[in-house]
């Protein structure tokens, strides 16, 4: 009788051991399942590491990057019934699946874990899930999704499928800042990265170029607003854009990042740096007059004004005219060595670097003769990158001091502590013929002009480089601006690459005609974001 009870006991124990076990099973196999509409394989093996990443924000906190939870499809071939019915089936929701590659890899069985896709859409997910084709599951792993769509991709960069950076601020994060291996999506607790951009004005810059591209027929277009006393970028932009999300696009040379990744020559907005090193050294003044009636001769090169004066220029009007003989004068007055150097104190013969990464390096005379002296004095035979020219141009307008542009905020507010490159007094008084430039009926920038804002700035228009010379029917436009004129805050600069000459601009293609109204449109529309209070109609001139 007790034996018969105990083995009563026995298989009652057993049957609640049974019970609980499937219990826990069933707990075991909810906890896993992240999701209720896909069901997550909880005997899957530990996959390949890869990596939670800080979000990205702008100046002001609003975010630009972020991770999030992705399905990814993975195979057991051990638990693959038919590998024709997998890959036929698969192919149906995957339509560029490498069939023929996955059809070999499924037929070892000693492998365990085969990554089919990772990082797809839930609603692919579903639908593979739909299939049910034993020996497929899902994992969750980060990855990294952009809110703004195409909004700063060149300067936001991209990840691999790892979720590592490759390029831009997201290359940096991972050499600078850090990022933390994980095994699951399990999310970074690392404070978020937040960078000079501001959305509103990187907005506006993005907005202006794609009118600009479409009214002028362009090829391309770059643009960059920076804070002349930080070096803070505040927006920089390159058309035609990327999608950071797809990195593949980034490889088409078409979608390069102008602002940073390509050399150019710019043209007669390096007539600013040209006059600045002879005011700085005593050359030249406002007021010097300069014969300017005949071309300069360097061996078989001859070099003319495209509008020949008919009379001496003061130096003012050589900047306003943009005489090519008036600067190639003062270059030469000066001196190769000079100019030389002049243009490495101010950063522009050595490769710079910001937080993207390198810039494309610069692209220089080999040697610094009388013809290289003339030609680089307005734009010619020295290409680089407009960031650079900008990081110049701003060292010009910010007291003479050096900038050094970055895309990290800066907390402190005071000016950018760099080397004196020229004296305050040339500083301002560049600033002066830049507005001068905008105001006056004979200058080439009047198109820039928003009233209130004493807006100062400097055309640009160079042939195209090309093999063994320049083309003929190929132009790049430009456009420099800064803003307020009595005292630099701002700098813009606008490019348009192979722009068109249209009805409303008789035909031409200079950048007065286009670089200079997109240039006043953009500082209508950011000046008031920027905390720069418009003057009356009359103190603005």
């Amino acid at each position: 009788m007790r034996g018969s009870r105990r083995g009563s006991e026995r298989v009652v124990y057993g049957v609640l051991i049974a019970a609980f076990a499937g219990v826990a099973g069933q707990l075991l196999v909810l906890a896993a399942s992240r999701h209720t509409d896909i069901t997550l394989a909880i005997s899957e093996p530990v996959a390949a590491t890869s990596f939670s990443r800080p979000d990205i924000v702008d100046r002001n906190g609003r975010l630009l990057a972020t991770d999030l939870e992705a399905p990814s499809i993975f195979a057991d071939p051990g638990l693959v019934i038919d590998r024709d019915e997998v890959v036929e089936k698969l192919r149906t929701v995957l339509p560029d699946l490498d069939g023929d590659q996955l059809f070999r890899d499924l037929a070892d069985k000693s492998r365990r874990f085969l990554w089919v896709r990772r990082g797809v859409s839930p609603g692919i997910a579903q639908k593979v899930h739909d299939l049910g084709l034993p020996g497929i599951a899902f994992r969750y792993e980060l990855k990294r999704a952009y809110p703004g769509g195409m909004m700063a991709g060149h300067v936001l960069g991209y990840t691999d499928v790892d979720n590592r950076g490759v390029s831009g601020i997201e290359r940096y994060i991972d050499q600078k800042v850090g990022v933390d291996p994980v095994h699951s999506a399990v999310l970074s607790s690392r404070p978020p990265v937040r960078l000079s951009l501001d959305i509103g004005v990187q907005h506006a810059l993005e907005d202006e170029l794609d009118d600009g591209v479409r009214d002028y027929k362009a090829a391309g277009a770059a643009g960059v607003v920076l804070n002349v006393k930080t070096g803070e970028i505040l927006a920089s932009a390159s058309l035609p854009r990327v999608d950071p999300s797809w990195p593949m696009e980034a490889l088409d040379q078409k979608h390069i990042d102008r602002t940073a990744g390509g050399t150019y020559e710019l043209g007669s907005v390096f007539k600013t740096l040209t006059l600045a090193m002879a005011f700085d050294e005593g050359l030249a003044r406002p007021d010097t007059l300069l014969d300017v009636r005949q071309p300069l001769e360097a061996g078989r090169f001859t070099v003319k004004d495209l509008h020949p004066a008919s009379r001496p220029l003061t130096v003012t009007e050589v900047y306003t005219h943009s005489s090519n003989v008036g600067a190639g004068m003062l270059a030469l007055e000066a001196g190769p060595e000079k100019l030389e150097a002049f243009f490495k104190k101010l950063g522009l013969l050595d490769q710079m670097e910001t937080e993207e990464g390198p810039l494309a390096a610069p692209q220089l005379p080999q040697r610094w003769n009388r013809i290289s002296t003339i030609t680089t004095s307005f734009g010619h035979g020295i290409a680089v990158s407009p960031l650079q020219f900008v990081a110049a141009a701003a060292t010009i307008l910010n007291d003479g001091k050096t900038v050094h542009p970055t895309f990290l905020r800066k907390f402190d507010a005071g000016t950018a502590d760099g080397k004196a490159v020229v004296s305050p007094a040339t500083s301002r008084l560049m600033a002066h013929l830049m507005r001068l430039n905008v105001v006056n009926r004979d200058g080439t920038g009047g198109k820039a002009d928003v009233p209130g804002y004493r807006v100062g700035g400097k055309t640009g228009t160079a042939d195209v480089a090309a093999k063994g010379g320049y083309t003929s029917n190929s132009v790049i436009s430009s456009f420099l601006a800064t803003f307020p004129t009595d005292d630099p805050q701002f700098l813009t600069y606008v490019v348009l690459f192979e722009p068109k000459g249209r009805k409303e601009t008789h035909g031409y293609r200079t950048a007065g005609w286009n670089a200079a109204p997109i240039t006043g449109q953009l500082i209508a529309r950011i000046a008031a974001q920027l905390g720069v209070a418009p003057e009356t109609q009359t103190a603005s001139r």
